[in-house]
């Protein structure tokens, strides 16, 4: 398990592979960060599949709404959803969207992401300044990148549980 400086403000999520050990960044984007502490404490995200997996470029997962694993799955609807919260407003920075960063997913408006999130599979700076950076792996890199390709995947990957390190 990585070195956990912060664990109110670490995410840690769980996949078939293993854990992935994301650190969030609150000074830089302090609404999405504790947008994913509180779907992550409500259990929102748990049994949620990665819909849209891009060879090279990213992983997106977080549609709570659409998106649970199991035989009720609507695969057509996946990636439409959000949560039944507000959406936030963008929290543009100067981070690049380098390997292993958190994005927030969001429709055309920059204002209008909720719940859905993407981890970068390599430097992907054309996306700076145009999506919001709230984190990064610090631990587990691995495992995403062994997550199941696809737009939406055959057979998608899973998070099986995502939770706040200081509630483990």
């Amino acid at each position: 398990m990585a070195d956990i400086k912060d664990p109110e403000n670490t995410i840690i999520i769980t996949l078939k592979g293993g854990d992935v050990i994301i650190e969030l960044l609150p000074d830089v984007a302090p609404k999405h960060s504790e947008r994913m502490k509180e779907l992550a404490r409500a259990g929102a995200y748990d049994g949620v599949i990665f819909h849209r997996v891009i060879e090279g470029f990213m992983a997106q997962t977080g549609d709570v709404e659409h998106g649970r694993s199991g035989p009720d799955l609507n695969m057509g609807r996946v990636g439409q959803g959000g949560s039944d919260l507000p959406d936030l407003p963008a929290e543009f920075s100067k981070l690049p969207h380098d390997r292993g960063t958190l994005g927030a997913a969001r429709s055309q408006d920059p204002n209008s992401a909720n719940s859905q999130f993407f981890i970068n599979f390599s430097d992907n700076n054309f996306l700076n300044g145009q999506y919001t950076v709230y984190g990064r792996v610090i631990s587990g890199m691995e495992h995403v990148d062994a997550i199941t390709r696809g737009e939406p995947p055959a057979d998608p990957d899973t998070m099986m549980q995502v939770r706040v390190a200081s509630d483990a």
